[in-house]
């Protein structure tokens, strides 16, 4: 494969993004020492590829793109952050892409009539390339989950988005509850604000399960609470913490599960769990043996997929507004 000395460079940031998209798949959390070295990578390919440029004829469209790539893309990242439509990480990760991929690389391979990626733009800002199919790699999620119950035998309203687990093995998932107790819910509890809770508690799931009406009751939560951590589960649960033997649940009703009195007692969001979405949570998982989680889909697994197929073919959509005459 032959390219520019930048364009075969960037090829190197591939599998850091995959790796992250794994990591992020396993575990939701991402190093933040990452993005610094990522961003100073292509940073100094980017002046290198302006250096290049600078003289020649096609400089003019070359800082075109690069403009439309960061002033657009990048702030449009930003928004999305600030509005809760990306997490952290896949802000910072976009915002990384279109400083390094603001136009179309070019891969030579074996025959100099083909290269890489097979289907350009007109405009040619290779960011928003990426971005186009990283929304129809998304798009794609759903119907494989779909997919996926309909051959499990699984109907429910949650089957587009959602997987039936069972209550046992809740704590061992990442996502949100998709019930409550008046039935499908799309704002159920986050799972990671779950065993937030727990190991504030120093209890387990199964604990909890054993004796639900001890521990509704909110005269049960521990005089010395263990640090909630951040719900992830590389947690321990925490250290056993000792629990009154004399409730009963008879004052449950004021502050179920003591749902308020953690919430305001950690010095950080729960991922912005509500003291109601804790108490019904804990309901439903009391009350019935499976549940249906939405995991989720981290945005830089289609995000890395769109890489992969921006590199490789191009760009999707504007192949179907060809084919269909529309570009």
């Amino acid at each position: 494969m032959l390219g520019s000395i930048p364009d075969l460079l960037r090829l190197v940031a591939v599998p850091v993004f995959g790796w992250a998209a794994y990591r992020d798949v396993k575990t939701r959390r991402i190093p933040n020492q990452i993005w610094g070295p990522l961003a100073l990578f292509a940073a100094g390919l980017l002046v290198w590829d302006a250096y290049t440029v600078l003289n020649t004829a096609g400089g003019r469209l070359f800082f075109l793109r690069v403009a439309i790539s960061l002033g657009f893309v990048l702030p449009l990242s930003y928004a999305f952050w600030r509005i809760g439509g990306f997490g952290g990480a896949d802000a910072k990760a976009f915002m990384l892409i279109a400083v390094l991929f603001p136009v179309y690389p070019t891969y030579l391979l074996s025959s100099p009539s083909v290269a890489l990626p097979l289907e350009p733009t007109t405009l040619g800002v290779f960011s928003l390339t990426i971005l186009s199919n990283t929304v129809l790699a998304g798009v794609v999620y759903p119907i494989g989950v779909a997919a996926s119950n309909v051959a499990r035998g699984e109907f429910d309203l949650a089957m587009f988005i959602g997987k039936p687990v069972a209550v046992g093995e809740i704590t061992d998932e990442y996502g949100r509850l998709l019930e409550s107790p008046d039935g499908f819910t799309r704002r159920g509890l986050d799972l990671d604000a779950l065993r937030m809770y727990l190991q504030y508690r120093g209890l387990t799931l199964a604990e909890v399960l054993a004796d639900p009406e001890r521990y509704r009751d909110p005269a049960s939560l521990p005089t010395d609470p263990n640090p909630p951590g951040d719900g992830s589960l590389a947690t321990d649960g925490g250290e056993p913490v000792t629990v009154p033997d004399d409730t009963d649940g008879t004052a449950g009703t004021a502050d179920p599960w003591g749902a308020q009195q953690f919430l305001d007692d950690i010095d950080h969001s729960a991922y912005g769990a509500t003291p109601t979405q804790l108490q019904e949570g804990l309901d439903v998982l009391v009350e019935e043996e499976e549940v249906w989680v939405s995991p989720g889909i981290p945005f830089i697994v289609p995000m890395f997929a769109g890489l992969v197929v921006s590199l490789t073919y191009g760009d999707v959509l504007f192949a179907i507004m060809q084919a269909v005459g529309l570009a």
